[in-house]
């Protein structure tokens, strides 16, 4: 079976958990190839969610134009903590920040139903330690790490609040009639993209079951209705009408598909099963056709573009033992190099990528986050190596923005 069956199985299989679409897909990847030598997975699409529209402001000056972020927040100097897992202080390189991280667990309702629940660790710029802050079940994180998104418990929520990560305060709430499920800051911070649901996109419904390995369990239920885009200065947006993506025998990717912004910020896109794993459109939820320099980027690696827009993040390159993932060229897809990491998360800048790593156990699921670079072996280690149990206090995914 080639890369591609495999992702687009593992795709498929995250629906059942009621997960973003492209968080730690790698993994799932590579357990799936694992599992696929004992039995054949069965799986089903699913999706459900909700809304937000809100303006964000986010402060990074004191008016007169002069940046007043601590020091250690912008300098981009290499912020690492080895012995951390999870981590406790501030961990980043480059342009690359680790604003926080969150934990997940199933929980089993009356009803049968099970709700997907995380618990937030947010950055505190002042203190540059994590903060537990187990009021969201959403959070999401502006351009430079002072102001957050933040979604209350029961999802869809009727209101967004504006968090200011340096006293953990909501400085404002705004009504969410549509109801929010999912939000995410463009690249420079001057809107918010707001994807709206109709249901709960953690939720995994009793009334949706299906079978599974001789038992049955609760599905997700889709149901995105579409977007909104808030600019942030003026406050103002509109919402557009989006619903989910069907494949040809009107099954549904996941039971969350948040759009996402292209990498200047000029276009939206969503993950699809059809190759090459995004559909594109443009800021009014028009059809367009995939940007040429975004037209060989997968879906599940989290990294992206370069700054520079000059390489790509690619998919895990390793064979054997060999840990390494591809570096491409983001226009013909051809591959420019690898490096000695399993998953490609963040850009540092042009050259350096945060990712994870695997120890010298070779289990894949024994990861820590590490500094690599291209047309370089070496491995800088930035954090402890997390639990490999799934869903665990001990397995984190960390929440990345630019400093």
């Amino acid at each position: 079976m080639n890369v591609e069956e495999l992702v687009r199985d593992s795709l498929r299989e995250m629906a059942r958990e009621a997960r973003p679409a492209a968080a730690d897909l790698a993994d799932r990847v590579l357990e799936l190839r694992r599992r696929r030598r004992t039995r054949r997975i069965a799986v089903s699409a699913v999706s459900a969610a909700a809304a937000v529209a809100v303006a964000v402001a986010v402060p990074l000056t004191d008016g007169g134009g002069r940046d007043v972020r601590p020091a250690h927040i912008t300098d981009g100097r290499v912020a690492a903590h080895a012995d951390q897992s999870p981590p406790r202080e501030l961990i980043g390189a480059g342009d690359a920040l680790m604003a926080g991280y969150s934990t997940q667990k199933w929980v089993r309702q009356s009803d049968k139903d099970k709700i997907l629940t995380r618990t937030y660790r947010l950055l505190d710029p002042g203190t540059r330690t994590y903060r537990k802050d187990d009021r969201w079940a959403f959070v999401a994180v502006a351009p430079g790490a002072r102001t957050a998104a933040v979604l209350e418990r029961e999802l869809p929520a009727s209101r967004v609040g504006l968090l200011d990560l340096a006293d953990g305060e909501v400085k404002r709430w705004v009504p969410v009639p549509q109801g929010a499920g999912g939000a995410v800051f463009s690249p420079d911070g001057g809107k918010l993209l707001v994807t709206t649901y109709a249901k709960n996109p953690d939720r995994a419904y009793w009334s949706a079951r299906i079978q599974e390995n001789d038992a049955m369990q609760p599905q997700g239920v889709p149901s995105r209705t579409g977007f909104t885009l808030i600019d942030v200065a003026s406050g103002t947006g509109q919402w557009h009408k989006l619903p989910y993506w069907k494949d040809r025998y009107g099954e549904a990717l996941n039971a969350r598909t948040d759009l996402e912004f292209s990498h200047d910020g000029k276009f939206l896109w969503e993950p699809v099963e059809t190759s090459p794993g995004r559909k594109y459109h443009a800021l009014d939820g028009t059809d367009v056709r995939t940007p040429a320099v975004e037209s060989r980027l997968l879906p599940y690696v989290e990294a992206g573009l370069s700054p520079d827009g000059r390489l790509a993040a690619g998919a895990f390159a390793g064979r054997g033992r060999e840990i390494a993932s591809a570096v491409d060229d983001p226009v013909t897809g051809r591959r420019v190099t690898t490096v000695p990491g399993q998953q490609l998360l963040a850009w540092a800048d042009g050259k350096r990528l945060i990712a994870w790593g695997i120890g010298g156990d070779g289990d894949e699921f024994h990861q820590r986050l590490v500094l690599v670079t291209v047309g370089s072996q070496k491995v800088r280690p930035l954090s402890g190596f997390r639990s490999p149990k799934g869903n665990s206090a001990g397995r984190w995914e960390p929440l990345f923005t630019t400093r």
